[in-house]
């Protein structure tokens, strides 16, 4: 029945721990019984048992004694039977054994006392463990231990506590009885207070005046709490569950209270019945949490199962559509069927590969950008979009329109979802299967590409008219003047390069591939005059922005002819060469974008076009004013940079000289005379001297 535990610990016994030595060989309730008295019986009448002769005093009382006991009387009236006794004529001999058995009548009238109240304990106890059996409740359950705790000790407060195990202390969880929020809200760290001591050793300990017990170690939280309650005597008992402890129940007065080993029993046997009781809440609790989750599952896996359907009988249409060779524009007809919207497929280039359903949008780049990162597809506007990769590589965007808020349809639920990005799979699928039929004809174009730019040797002479008949084949026009345009980049990115490089080639009538291990691109220019450095310079900055990467591109021609095209291989990827000598990775340019250095690196020295680059603003000055802008500049340089010599060369005063120079700066720009274009301004006086000559 709760007992207490074994005192062998002497620190539990010195710190208050309830001890089986505390108890006494004997019941220690108060005497039931009161003043002997002759009136009245147990039955409210008169008694009406025969008084004994008085020739035998002795055997009268102790008859009466047994009378007594049997009808429950009173304990003064037992302790006067002897005094009757000697009264009536006992000798003293006689008079001593009444006296001895009245003295074990009293014992066996508190035996049966204690009995009746430990029957009446019991009853409470088992009418306790019923009405915690009923409840279903934790903070029911526990409203009612710490009640009927209050109501079997008759104490003015009950309280329990429960262990945090993730915490490591114990805190207050239910009340009965307490008017300070400060103690209903304390939390007793493992060995801190009477409480603390508990939860830490699972023994019961009691104080009859805990603010004054030094036994226990205080803490400013715990005393200002029980303090601010007024709390003196406490008893507190472990909540076990097995051998693990999982909280405290506590009995408490406001005035000072030595608690009988009883009331220690009683208090312990209710923990017991409250912890298994607390245990069986829980478990119940748990138990509903799990019938609850259960549902949830149950009705996730019947969603997900629908789903699953779903998206086997679309992957099934999906596939056979690819298996029987459909184009994108079948694809963007199924999925619009099955989604209920309109389809935009656009290639990576933001070209409309397919559109279903739908009014014309703009490519989806912010959309197709979020899922590429994301890897889902996004709302963006009240279209979905998701982003076509094969592995990392972007190949286009596939888009859902009316299926939206702005739309009044519902959006897409999460299976549907699942199902737009599945057929964004297999556009990536028919994308690739278009690359891999472009790539074998690319093939058939690097075949041509090599021929092309081979350079001829005394063995092999090129045969013009088979280059043209075969790039007429491909689409090619070799009878217009073309340029050649060589690309560089890192190692690891080439072949996404040339894959970029022969869409562009597509798009520009042109022809592309791998020759020596560089990526080259002819194309043919617009004008026969045209030069190809602004071509370079956009072709690399756009495939730099695709790829991530800085590309290089040099550029040469145009060549008006199949035999020229070989030159001007050879003079583009010197200009790629110049252009990582310049750190110009990651630009575009043609040699004469190079300024001297295209003079001298090409093959065909285009003198007067270098001197109109940069000297011609000044030579046209001279030539509709009739002034002597060239002449200064090339006294200037002549002299080392000196006005006062430049003047006296020129015969003029030094302000005439420092106005002609400013009227150059104008027509130049402000870094004229920086060191890398006052090389170019000698070079080109230089130039112009020997064409003038």
């Amino acid at each position: 029945m709760g007992l207490v535990n074994d005192a062998t610990n002497h620190d539990a016994t010195d710190r208050g721990a309830i001890t089986p030595g505390a108890l006494p060989s004997y019941a220690t309730g108060p005497d039931p019984g009161g003043p002997e008295a002759t009136g009245p019986g147990p039955t409210g009448t008169e008694s009406t048992h025969p008084r004994l002769p008085d020739a035998n005093p002795a055997a009268a009382a102790l008859s009466g004694l047994l009378r007594l006991l049997a009808e429950g009387a009173p304990a003064e009236r037992l302790t006067t039977a002897a005094a009757r006794a000697r009264d009536g004529g006992a000798c003293a001999a006689e008079a001593a054994l009444v006296e001895e058995a009245a003295r074990a009548a009293l014992g066996i009238r508190r035996t049966l006392d204690q009995h009746r109240r430990r029957e009446a304990e019991l009853t409470a106890l088992f009418d306790t463990a019923g009405d915690l059996a009923a409840l279903r409740d934790l903070d029911s359950v526990l409203r009612a231990i710490v009640r009927r705790a209050r109501t079997l000790l008759g104490t003015d407060v009950a309280y329990l506590t429960l262990n945090d195990a993730a915490v490591g202390d114990t805190f207050m969880r239910v009340t009965d009885g307490s008017v300070s929020a400060a103690f209903q809200q304390l939390r007793l760290g493992m060995g801190e207070g009477l409480g603390g001591l508990v939860a830490q050793t699972a023994r019961p300990y009691a104080s009859s005046d805990y603010r004054a017990d030094g036994r226990f170690r205080h803490t400013i939280a715990i005393d200002r709490g029980v303090g601010e309650e007024g709390i003196r005597g406490i008893l507190g008992v472990p909540l076990r569950v097995g051998t693990r402890v999982i909280g405290v129940l506590y009995a408490a007065d406001r005035a000072v209270r030595a608690f009988a080993p009883d009331a220690v029993a009683l208090l312990s046997s209710l923990a017991d019945h409250a912890a298994v009781a607390i245990d069986g809440a829980r478990l119940l609790e748990e138990t509903r949490a799990a019938l609850v989750d259960l549902n949830e599952a149950n009705e996730t896996v019947r969603a997900h199962s629908e789903a699953m359907r779903l998206a086997t009988e679309t992957h099934d249409r999906l596939t056979e559509l690819v298996l029987r060779g459909g184009e994108i524009e079948d694809l963007a007809r199924e999925v619009a069927a099955l989604l209920g919207g309109g389809i935009v497929i656009h290639d990576v280039d933001g070209t409309e590969l397919a559109r279903v359903a739908s009014e014309p949008i703009a490519p989806p780049v912010r959309g197709a950008a979020e899922s590429r990162s994301g890897g889902r597809a996004v709302p963006v506007d009240g279209t979905w979009v998701w982003a076509v990769l094969a592995g990392p590589e972007l190949l286009g965007s596939i888009a859902l329109t009316g299926r939206g808020p702005l739309t009044g349809r519902a959006p897409l639920t999460d299976s549907e979802r699942r199902l737009f990005e599945r057929a964004g799979l297999v556009t990536a699928l028919l994308l690739l299967l278009r690359r891999s039929i472009a790539e074998a004809e690319d093939r058939v174009r690097g075949e041509l590409l090599g021929d092309l730019l081979a350079p001829e040797d005394g063995d092999r002479a090129r045969d013009a008219g088979s280059l043209t008949l075969r790039a007429r084949r491909l689409g090619l026009d070799l009878a217009r003047p073309h340029s050649v345009l060589v690309l560089h980049c890192e190692e690891a990115v080439r072949a996404r390069l040339a894959a970029e490089t022969a869409r562009r080639a597509r798009s520009l009538r042109g022809l592309s591939g791998v020759y020596e291990g560089r990526v080259v691109l002819v194309v043919p220019a617009v004008e026969p005059g045209d030069r190809p450095g602004p071509v370079a310079r956009s072709l690399a900055a756009e495939l730099g922005r695709v790829l991530e990467t800085p590309v290089t591109v040099g550029a040469a021609g145009p060549a008006d002819r199949p035999n020229g095209l070989s030159a001007a291989h050879s003079e583009a990827l010197r200009c790629v060469e110049a252009l990582h000598t310049l750190n110009r990775t990651g630009h575009g340019a043609g040699l004469p974008d190079l300024g001297f250095l295209g003079v001298l690196l090409g093959d065909r020295a285009d003198v007067c076009g270098y001197v109109e680059r940069v000297l011609g603003p000044v030579i046209a000055y001279d030539d509709r004013r009739g002034t002597e802008l060239v002449r200064t500049l090339d006294a200037y340089y002549a002299h080392g940079g000196s006005l006062s010599q430049a003047k006296d060369a020129l015969h003029v005063h030094v302000n005439t000289v420092v106005q002609r120079l400013e009227r150059i700066r104008r027509l130049l720009g402000d870094d004229w005379n920086t060191p890398g274009s006052a090389l170019e301004l000698q070079l080109a006086l230089r130039l112009h001297g020997l064409s003038a000559r």
